[in-house]
């Protein structure tokens, strides 16, 4: 998917079994952060079809080169992309592509963002720091994106802003608590992560006011 941001003329879709015949505003996200974090749970949870995986099973060399600490019980791991698509209000249209988050995948990584509107970046408060360097490629790729605390029954708790300092976040930078395995949830982060992305993005010139 080349474009970010595009507009099917009427008809377009017609005969394809995902897009409706009518204007739909396509738009491409990334679903990002560190290993274990809940990115293919939250597609899965959000996916209005199918939601295509690309995981396999954990091997003992595998253990020894990513970092288990807080996931000890992750038997499985992304190796290319997860992807699904939902549709909100208005006939805007999200693609999710879901990036595997171990180092040593850095360059797919920068293959699928390419024409990628923003990211919402999962991060879990037991391992705070490993979302850095996550955000660090993010912001590399000139990517606006909004950050989700994956909220994991076993991990602590705390205070938003305390959160957001800890992270260095800007001050326009949305961050957000939900459960992955939730659909509300999730779609409340998507919603966050549309909207700061559509704020920021210029208006086509017939748009704009006098």
């Amino acid at each position: 998917m080349d474009s970010a941001l595009s507009s099917p003329s009427p008809g377009a879709g017609t005969g394809n079994i995902y897009l409706r015949g009518e204007d739909q505003t396509l738009v491409k996200l990334l679903v990002a952060g560190p290993f274990g974090v809940g990115k293919t749970t939250l597609i899965r949870a959000l996916s209005e079809t199918p939601p295509l995986h690309t995981e396999e099973v954990m091997t003992q060399s595998g253990a020894m080169v990513d970092d288990l600490a807080g996931v000890r019980d992750k038997t499985t791991t992304t190796v290319a992309i997860d992807f699904g698509r939902l549709t909100l209000p208005g006939d805007l249209v999200l693609y999710l592509f879901g990036t595997p988050g171990q180092k040593r995948f850095r360059p797919l990584w920068q293959d699928i963002a390419r024409g990628a509107l923003g990211a919402l970046v999962l991060a879990d408060t037991r391992r705070l720091a490993d979302s850095f360097e996550v955000m660090d490629i993010v912001e590399e790729a000139g990517l606006r994106y909004a950050v989700a605390v994956n909220t994991f029954p076993d991990a602590p708790q705390y205070d938003v802003e305390k959160m957001r300092e800890a992270l260095d976040l800007h001050p326009d930078t949305p961050l957000v608590l939900c459960d992955a395995r939730d659909r509300e949830q999730s779609v409340d982060a998507l919603i966050a992560l549309v909207r700061h992305v559509l704020d920021h993005t210029p208006q086509p010139e017939e748009n704009r006011n006098p």
